[in-house]
């Protein structure tokens, strides 16, 4: 009485029965999806680009606030934010980056509100803005001194707070 018992399929010399066979014996089956490289960024990159955005956007402030003759707190969050995320998507998730966009976040504000004053006093006294930045720049620090007031400060420490945010958020 002996019974014929199936052929069992020969198991895989590591040992493991539930293991595939590689992939280039399996029949109809696609490659698999690359593998996302690891996001370490490049923090001289993007060091460099949250300087080229605090520029663009310290220009666009200072537009602003030479045609509304305002300080407006939401275009200094927004130069915040745009200099702090742009570092941040370019150079990954350096710690030091939020630091470093805060900071530049900072000079871009105090730029762009030179330049409102700088406007601002072009088209008081007459003169083109490029004359008034040249030659008579000292007057517009001096402009700047004397109508600079807690709200000024406050919009120092809101665009770097959105730096600094933009940056983490951007990293992540």
């Amino acid at each position: 009485m002996t019974q014929s018992v199936p052929p069992q399929p020969q198991q895989p010399t590591d040992g493991n029965p539930y293991a595939q066979q590689p992939f280039a014996q399996q029949p109809g089956a696609m490659p698999p999806a690359p593998v996302a490289p690891a996001r370490g960024g490049n923090v001289v990159l993007g060091v460099v680009t949250a300087v080229v955005v605090a520029l663009v956007t310290a220009g666009i402030y200072g537009a602003i606030v030479g045609a509304t003759e305002y300080e407006i707190g939401y275009a200094a969050i927004g130069v915040g934010f745009l200099v702090g995320f742009a570092a941040g998507k370019v150079g990954g998730s350096n710690p030091a980056l939020p630091v470093i966009s805060a900071l530049l976040s900072l000079g871009a504000v105090y730029v762009g509100q030179l330049i409102g004053v700088g406007l601002l006093g072009a088209d008081i006294a007459g003169i083109s803005a490029t004359e008034m930045f040249t030659e008579h720049f000292a007057v517009i620090t001096e402009a700047w001194k004397e109508s600079a007031d807690a709200m000024t400060f406050l919009f120092f420490a809101i665009g770097a707070f959105a730096a600094f945010s933009g940056a983490k958020k951007a990293a992540a």
